[in-house]
């Protein structure tokens, strides 16, 4: 099987490490997610969440906060590119 080339890739192990160390160290990382396989990442980005342990696993338990909510964090979210071809 051929390997891809490295152009393709969005970030490096490097290019993320840049990234990651300006923000403080305890600050919660999470993903989108789902399915099967593995995707090239949209830039990190710094979100208020909130937590909800009661979602189904296909809902993800952390969903973007409204702006009036009061019982939130912030996290860095690695979303996955999604793509439709």
């Amino acid at each position: 099987m051929a390997k891809p080339d490295k152009n393709i890739f969005h970030y490096t192990a490097g290019s993320l490490m840049e990234i990651l160390k300006d923000l403080p160290t305890d600050m919660p990382v999470v993903v989108s997610g789902y399915e099967t396989g593995y995707e090239n990442i949209y830039p990190p980005q710094i979100m208020k969440l909130t937590f909800h342990p009661e979602s189904a696993y296909w809902d993800g338990q952390f969903r973007v906060a409204e702006p009036d909510e009061s019982d939130c964090f912030e996290a860095l979210v690695l979303g996955r590119e999604e793509r439709y071809d």
